[in-house]
C-alpha cells in the first residue's frame, strides 16, 4: 500500500476510526495499556507520531508537561483538534512520519501509536531516523500496536515480496481497501531499534505491544 493511499484511507476512515478501540474482548488490557503509558510519559514534552484522531493525545495529554501532535493527513487532525484537552498543553502540525525535520520543538519523549504496523518493512529504520532525530540523547521513545489475534483481529488476506502482510478492509461507506498491517515479533522490533536504544523495555498485552526505550 503506497503512502497516498494509506493517507487516503484513512482520510476516509476519521470519523469512524475510534471505533477499533470498543471492541469487548479487548477492555481489560486496553485499560492496562494506558495506565502503562502514562507511567513511561507522564512530565514529559511529548512528540506524538500519526496522532491519528487524537484517541491517544486525549490520554496522555492531561499527565504530560506538553504534546506536539503529527499527522500527515489533514481529516483526521480536523477531528483530532475537535477533543478537549488541558489548556495550553497541546500543539498540533500536520507532518510526514518520515520528514519530522520540520516540526518544533524540544522533546524529551516520543510517541507513536499504532503508526508501527502501516512501515513497510523496508522503511522501518527511515522512520526511526526521522523519529530518532527530533528527541534529545536520553528521551524515553515509546512504540504500541497490535498483536495479531485468531478471531479478534482481521485475517491477513496477503503478503508481498518483502514480507510485509496486509487485510481487507471494509469501511461504513460500503469501500473496500487493501491495508498494509504488520504484525512484528519482540526480536524483529528489537533487532530494528538495535543500538540505538538503551534498556529496552517489550510489554505483551495480549491484543496490543508495547516497546520502550531510552534513546542512547
Amino acid at each position: 500500500m503506497k503512502d497516498q493511499t494509506l493517507l487516503d484511507y484513512y482520510a476516509r476512515r476519521a470519523a469512524e476510526y475510534e471505533q477499533i478501540y470498543q471492541k469487548p474482548e479487548r477492555q481489560i488490557k486496553l485499560a492496562l495499556l494506558k495506565a502503562y503509558l502514562i507511567k513511561l510519559l507522564a512530565g514529559r514534552d511529548v512528540l506524538e507520531v500519526a496522532c491519528g484522531t487524537g484517541y491517544w493525545t486525549a490520554h496522555l495529554a492531561p499527565f504530560t508537561r506538553s504534546m506536539l501532535a503529527t499527522d500527515a493527513s489533514a481529516e483526521v487532525l480536523d477531528v483530532a483538534q475537535a477533543k478537549a484537552y488541558p489548556p495550553n498543553r497541546v500543539r498540533f502540525e500536520q507532518a510526514d512520519a518520515y520528514a519530522l525535520d520540520t516540526v518544533t520543538g524540544d522533546f524529551n519523549g516520543g510517541f507513536a501509536g499504532f503508526w508501527w504496523s502501516h512501515i513497510q518493512k523496508s522503511r522501518q529504520a527511515d522512520f526511526l531516523k526521522s523519529f530518532h532525530g527530533r528527541l534529545q540523547s536520553g528521551a524515553t521513545a515509546v512504540l504500541i500496536d497490535n498483536q495479531y489475534v485468531e478471531g479478534s483481529s482481521t485475517p491477513i488476506s496477503g503478503t508481498d515480496e518483502d514480507g510485509n502482510t496486509y487485510q481487507d478492509r471494509r469501511l461504513a461507506d460500503g469501500s473496500r481497501h487493501r491495508v498494509l498491517k504488520n504484525f512484528p515479533t519482540e526480536a524483529e522490533l528489537r533487532g530494528v531499534v538495535g543500538e540505538a536504544g538503551a534498556d529496552v523495555r517489550f510489554v505483551d498485552f495480549t491484543y496490543y505491544w508495547c516497546l520502550s526505550y531510552r534513546l542512547a
